[in-house]
């Protein structure tokens, strides 16, 4: 792949280029010279795009495709289609599948399926077989074949027994471990964040209380076994104060929250819009205050977008009955970027690399590309027709947004405006 950027700003820390407007040539995949201008003479395709900056890619930590086994949300190839267009040039793929993804031979069937992506996607593998919270899953041959961490999705680990062999056993390779943050006796059926709004409603009520309990109890945990603790969409105030205390610790802990638990509060439920049933809940506009503070004093890690499809069968019914969820892949970044600086914007979006063990290249002279190109300006409103995704049980309709995403240029490809 060969090409040629005109005018474009480098928005990179790790770069001795970070927000200069340069033109940058790529040859083969890799960046032969970063200059103020740069005569095309080897006639490369030319890219000219308004107002075009560039970062290191985004990377999603959290993300839903239906296939294999429920293809009618999301198949993988129109998944990392919707990725790339979405701006991110490395995701990590849930094991929620049909099978669940719970044996080396799953990750190698998601493997061979992205293969010539040029998004990079790395498949989290489920703890226990069948996410059924009993028995570990073959975390070391799946971490052979390229799982990047171990979690059940949306799935608490009730026996804390089973999370302690875990953090000890996946020490001997460096693994990951990702625990979801709620503690299910406590959370019962309810379905809503508990509070005024959801006894006003009639709805079953989630009490933060859930979510700090297991949270509490985790922590406890990693501290008795040591290793490397993954907390992930935390959605409390709670939360982040004991994340903020157990990091202040020297604990190997870190966490994410996705951009509708930064946006939206439970009072969007009066409409009973099953749109906005989500796990955990949309909390309160104070939970909402804590967790935009945690990412200003890196308490909370990296945003994802928790990117999970459902077909209307699943969200176009009676509250009670809908499933959870909603998609988030193209709304990421023009809702971060309508809330928080710019910098601040691309840290969250490329941080989860490092922990999740991903390399990071700097936009220089003599690095393979891995990035993304974007338009921090300009504001829409988001509809219908912006979704790319299958499904289309998004949360984030009517929603300001602030910027614009070309696309990604990685992996030796380019999928951006020529």
């Amino acid at each position: 792949m060969n090409a040629l950027l005109k005018s474009v700003t480098i928005i990179d820390p790790m770069s001795s280029f970070h927000k200069k407007t340069v033109d940058i040539l790529i040859e083969n995949g890799v960046i032969t010279a970063i200059e103020a201008s740069i005569a095309n003479t080897t006639k490369f395709a030319t890219i000219t795009l308004e107002n075009a900056h560039i970062s290191q890619g985004w990377f999603d930590s959290s993300v839903c495709f239906g296939e294999p086994g429920y293809e009618e949300r999301e198949t993988i190839a129109h998944g990392l289609t919707v990725a790339e267009q979405s701006g991110f040039t490395s995701i990590a793929v849930n094991p929620n599948t049909f099978p669940i993804t719970d044996t080396s031979t799953a990750i190698g069937f998601i493997n061979s399926k992205t293969l010539n992506s040029a998004v990079h996607v790395y498949p989290i593998g489920a703890l226990t077989m069948g996410s059924q919270g009993i028995d570990l899953a073959e975390l070391y041959d799946m971490k052979q074949q390229g799982a990047i961490a171990f979690g059940d999705y949306k799935t608490s680990i009730t026996n804390p027994n089973l999370l302690k062999l875990a953090l000890q056993y996946v020490q001997s390779f460096n693994g990951l471990i990702l625990s979801y943050p709620q503690d299910n006796a406590i959370a019962g059926k309810g379905q809503v964040n508990e509070n005024e709004q959801s006894t006003a409603l009639g709805l079953r009520g989630i009490p933060a209380l859930a979510e700090e309990l297991q949270t509490t109890r985790d922590l406890a945990i990693l501290a008795y076994t040591g290793g490397k603790l993954h907390i992930p969409t935390i959605s409390t105030a709670a939360a982040v104060n004991l994340i903020r205390e157990a990091k202040q610790k020297g604990l190997a802990v870190s966490c994410s929250v996705t951009p509708h638990h930064l946006i939206l509060n439970d009072s969007v439920l009066s409409e009973f819009d099953t749109r906005y049933k989500v796990l955990p809940p949309l909390r309160t506009q104070k939970d909402i205050d804590a967790l935009l503070l945690g990412i200003q004093d890196g308490t909370i890690d990296m945003v994802t977008s928790d990117h999970a499809p459902m077909n209307i069968e699943l969200k176009k019914v009676e509250f009670d009955n809908a499933d959870y969820g909603t998609i988030g892949l193209e709304s990421s970044f023009g809702i971060l970027n309508s809330i928080l600086p710019l910098d601040r914007v691309i840290q969250v979006l490329t941080a989860g690399k490092s922990i999740f063990g991903i390399p990071k290249t700097s936009i220089d002279v003599g690095n393979t590309v891995d990035a993304t190109l974007f338009n921090p300006e300009g504001t829409s409103i988001y509809t219908k027709k912006d979704i790319k995704s299958t499904s289309k049980n998004s949360a984030f309709l009517k929603q300001n947004m602030k910027g614009k995403v070309y696309g990604i240029i990685a992996n030796n490809m380019i999928s951006v405006p020529q």
